[in-house]
């Protein structure tokens, strides 16, 4: 198995796996079906059990005021080539007591979704939605250190792949707004070499 070969497969979720995240902090964000993940290690491992399989090794509690979060650290193990993998380690966690507007809340499926999380967690080591989280973590700092194109700019490409007849979602794999300014001026000088239809 070549290094990357996992990492590359796995690394753009399909569309149908993908929801936005809508309101709190997260906003805005793109969260991934946690059965994509399941799917993908069967397909690329084998069934669950047999091919790859999890740990649970701790859980615990950690309290903060009225509120209450549920944490699991899992060990996720694959088995490639006959042999099983070191432990891929993922921690994730989750609300158990939550103060809500209309009192406090408190949920019997903490630890279930704790555990979700810290497959999705350990998944990530291997690849699994790469691309979704790396941008996901673009800030601000970064969006000045790589000098991502401006809204103009954006537009100027919009425009310029209607006026093509392209469909902007199958030249650009990512939102236009995404690109980086050196892409702008390479994108722009092809575009420009493909004749209006």
């Amino acid at each position: 198995m070549k290094n990357l070969e996992v990492y590359d497969k796995y690394r753009e979720p399909p569309k149908e796996a993908l929801k936005e995240i809508k309101g709190g902090r997260m906003s805005g964000k793109t969260d991934i079906n946690p059965m994509w993940r399941i799917k993908a290690l069967t397909e690329q491992f084998g069934i669950c059990g047999i091919g790859w399989y999890y740990k649970p090794v701790r859980k615990w509690l950690e309290v903060y005021k009225d509120e209450t979060a549920a944490f699991v650290d899992i060990e996720l193990y694959i088995k490639v080539d006959g042999e099983w993998s070191m432990p891929i380690h993922g921690t994730g966690g989750s609300m158990f007591v939550t103060k809500e507007r209309n009192g406090i809340y408190v949920s019997d499926e903490c630890y279930k979704m704790a555990t979700t999380d810290a497959i999705s967690v350990a998944c990530k080591q291997l690849g699994f939605g790469a691309d979704i989280y790396w941008q996901g973590d673009k800030t601000k700092y970064d969006k000045m250190e790589v000098g991502l194109i401006t809204a103009k700019e954006a537009e100027t490409l919009k425009n310029l792949c209607k006026n093509k007849g392209l469909d902007i979602k199958v030249v650009f794999k990512v939102p236009v707004e995404k690109l980086t300014k050196q892409q702008y001026v390479d994108a722009v000088k092809q575009l420009n070499k493909i004749g209006a239809k």
